[in-house]
C-alpha cells in the first residue's frame, strides 16, 4: 500500500532518475509517476525520454529508456526510498536484483535538497550521478541549475564536464 509521508515542517525538493528496458518503459514511467503522486510526491516535472546504451550491464542487455523528474516531498529521504522501492516492486522489479541486469523499472533518488547522506541503505547525492550521462542529460533538461553536493557544481556543469573533450 502506498502511504503519504508523515507530516514534516517543510517541503523538500527532490530529483529521481527513471530507467527501464523491459516491457514498455514509457508506460511504466507514467504509472510510476502516478504512484509517486499517490504516495505524496507533488509538483512533478518530468524530463523527456532518452534511449541509452547499457552501462556496466551483462553482455546483450537491450538499450534503456531513461528520464528524470523533480518534485516536492514532505517526508524523509528514507520514506522516499521506501516509496520508490514499493513502486518498483509493484511494477514487477524483484526486491533482490542485480544492477547489471535488465529491469522493468529503476527509480533512483538523485538529489534531496542540498543534502549529503551516506547511510547503509541510501547515499545522496546518488553515488554515480556525476559519472552517468544517461542520468545527467535528462536531469539537465528540467533542473540545469540545481547545485550538487558537496561542491555545488550544477547539473549542467557536471553534464558539460562529461561531454567535453579530454584536455
Amino acid at each position: 500500500m502506498l502511504e503519504a509521508p508523515s507530516s514534516s515542517s517543510s517541503s523538500h525538493r527532490i530529483a529521481i532518475a527513471l530507467g527501464g528496458n523491459l516491457g514498455d518503459p514509457a508506460a511504466s514511467f507514467k504509472y510510476a509517476v502516478t504512484l509517486l503522486a499517490t504516495g505524496g510526491v507533488r509538483d512533478i516535472c518530468k524530463a523527456p525520454l532518452f534511449i541509452t546504451t547499457p552501462v556496466d550491464c551483462v553482455p546483450g542487455t537491450p538499450d534503456f529508456v531513461n528520464s528524470a523528474l523533480t518534485a516536492s516531498w514532505d517526508g524523509s529521504p528514507e520514506e522516499l526510498l521506501r516509496l520508490c522501492q514499493t513502486i518498483e516492486q509493484r511494477l514487477g522489479r524483484p526486491a533482490q536484483h542485480s544492477s547489471r541486469e535488465s529491469r522493468v523499472i529503476d527509480l533512483d533518488i538523485l538529489l534531496f535538497d542540498f543534502l549529503s547522506l551516506d547511510s547503509p541503505n541510501l547515499i545522496i547525492p546518488h553515488p554515480r550521478l556525476r559519472l552517468r550521462r544517461f542520468v545527467l542529460e535528462p536531469l539537465a533538461q528540467i533542473a540545469p541549475d540545481w547545485p550538487v553536493p558537496p561542491d555545488g557544481q550544477t547539473v549542467q556543469q557536471l553534464l558539460l564536464q562529461l561531454t567535453a573533450p579530454p584536455s
